[in-house]
């Protein structure tokens, strides 16, 4: 297989998980069921795209810089999505104390 085939293939695959997850937030309702929408998003479908831009690209400098991209997305957004849940929970929290619930 040659790795233009390999990268259409993650391209596709992830252009496929940024489009499910971007249909499931428009759906869901709630902020914890539309973080968990966007979790695949931010955790799989940018970094297979910037890996399918790497294999594109072939082995020099800029491949390397954008598997580290990849990686960034891939911890930075599970990290994000983690904080924004526990955010919004702590703001419901004191939302709920201050109106005596």
């Amino acid at each position: 297989m040659s790795y233009h085939v390999l990268a259409l293939l993650l391209l596709a695959s992830g252009t496929a998980v940024l489009l499910i997850s971007a249909a499931a937030l428009a759906v869901l309702p709630g902020p914890y069921l539309r973080l968990h929408a966007l979790s695949p998003a931010t955790s799989l479908g940018a970094p297979l795209v910037a890996l399918a831009i790497a294999v594109d690209t072939g082995p020099d400098r800029a491949a390397v810089k954008l598997l580290f991209i990849a990686v960034v997305l891939a911890a930075g957004g599970t990290v994000t999505t983690m904080a924004i849940g526990r955010a919004t929970f702590l703001l419901e929290k004191r939302s709920a104390r201050e109106s005596g619930q």
